[in-house]
This record gives C-alpha cells, sequence and structure tokens, in this order.
C-alpha cells in the first residue's frame, strides 16, 4: 500500500498531475507505475480520502489539492501504523479476547441490549464518513462486552480496541466494501446473540475479528518489507 501511494505521489509531486489533471485510465497508470490494480485502486481510494484526489463515476479521477500537508498525511498513517510494532500483539490480544467476550455476552445479554445493537447496526449503514463508521464499530463491540457485566473484562478489550482503532480506521479509509462487509459480519454476530448461541457467538465474532486483523497484517507485511514487497 504505501508502494502504490509513495508511486503515485512522486508522480502527483513531480508536477507531471496538476490541479484538475485526470489520470490516466487504471490500467494505463498500472503499468506506468509497474503496480497491481488492486494496490493502484487503494491507492487512489487513501488519496481521494485525504482530499488530494477526486474521483468522479463515470468521468475519471482528477488532481484536486497538492498541499504537502495531505499527500504526508496519507503516506504517513499507514507509515506509522507499520512502525508499531505494539499493534501486532494488540491484533492478537482482540482476537483472543473479543470472540471470548461475545461468547459470554450471549448467555447473559437482554432483549433491550440486543435492540440497542440492531439500532446501532442500522445507524451505521447510513454513514459515509470513515471516522463515524470506526467510532460506532467501536461502540458496536464496547456494548456486547458491557452486556457481560464483567467490567474488568471490559477494561481490558477496551484497552486493546483504542489500541488497534488507527488500523481500523485505514481500513475503513481504503476498503471499498469495508460498509456492506462489516454490516453483514455484525449482523451474524446479532444473530448468534439473540439466539443466545455462545458458540456460534463465539465462531462469528472470531471470523469477523480475523479477517480485519488478517487484512491489516498483509498490508503491514506489505511495507515493512518494503519495495519488493507483495504491495508492489
Amino acid at each position: 500500500m504505501d508502494v502504490a501511494i509513495s508511486r503515485l505521489k512522486q508522480r502527483i509531486g513531480s508536477g507531471e498531475f496538476t490541479p484538475g489533471h485526470r489520470l490516466p485510465p487504471e490500467s494505463v497508470l498500472a503499468a506506468e507505475l509497474e503496480l497491481s490494480r488492486p494496490s493502484l485502486r487503494e491507492a487512489v481510494r487513501a488519496l481521494a480520502m485525504a482530499g488530494v484526489l477526486e474521483v468522479r463515476r463515470g468521468d475519471g479521477t482528477f488532481v484536486t489539492d497538492l498541499r504537502p500537508e495531505r499527500l504526508m498525511s496519507a503516506i504517513g498513517s499507514f507509515l506509522d501504523l507499520a512502525q508499531d510494532t505494539a499493534l501486532d500483539e494488540m491484533l492478537e490480544c482482540r482476537k483472543v479476547l473479543e470472540p471470548g467476550a461475545t461468547a459470554l455476552a450471549a448467555t447473559r445479554i437482554d432483549d433491550a441490549a440486543l435492540d440497542g445493537l440492531l439500532e446501532r447496526m442500522e445507524r451505521m449503514r447510513t454513514l459515509q464518513d470513515p471516522g463515524e463508521l470506526v467510532r460506532e464499530d467501536l461502540a458496536f463491540h464496547a456494548d456486547i462486552v458491557a452486556a457481560t457485566g464483567n467490567r474488568t473484562l471490559q477494561s481490558l478489550v477496551s484497552t486493546v480496541s483504542a489500541r488497534t482503532a488507527r488500523a481500523r480506521m485505514w481500513r475503513a479509509l481504503v476498503k471499498s466494501d469495508v460498509l456492506a462487509w462489516t454490516h453483514q459480519q455484525h449482523m451474524d454476530i446479532h444473530s448468534a446473540l439473540r439466539a443466545r448461541d455462545s458458540l456460534g457467538a463465539f465462531a462469528a465474532a472470531s471470523r469477523h475479528v480475523g479477517d480485519v486483523e488478517r487484512w491489516v497484517r498483509e498490508r503491514l507485511d506489505a511495507v515493512r518489507e518494503g519495495p519488493g514487497g507483495p504491495s508492489a
């Protein structure tokens, strides 16, 4: 991911692509930058979220803003994550804690809490801003852990969630289908909770947390390996 953003940023920063300039078609630009089309697509989406590019449906992708701080913001966020060695441990902790907490919640959650989760999921479906989506996602999982009634577990999960929030924010920025994907997996978790199925809740939460961890790790590994890694 970082390799793709850096190569695209170099073309923009060189003055070749000026404000208002339409980028070449995806296949052409990917070949010129020696990138896979999926990597280029994610880089374009990230720079669009940073305000550097504008994707106009049916018309193409245009350069909108060349301010250096915007370029560095788009690149720096993921570099910071790649350098955070504690993030790997936090992702592991989340994978250990949240499925178990969700399974416990299935044995204790009441109907009011289930209805609250459903309302939160419906709100999430209307969101467009990645920051709001991540905040609601964090709250969704916090509500589930709160249903266990175990304050120590709540504190542990809250600490881990806070430490993984930036990685989840990056994912929300660059993964185009994140809203539909998140909603479906939250529905699976909610269905298991409503059925008071602790094993089903554990499995659904494990899939959800595991998929997020896998997505983040693949991109972190690509950045840490450098230009020769999978992102290229």
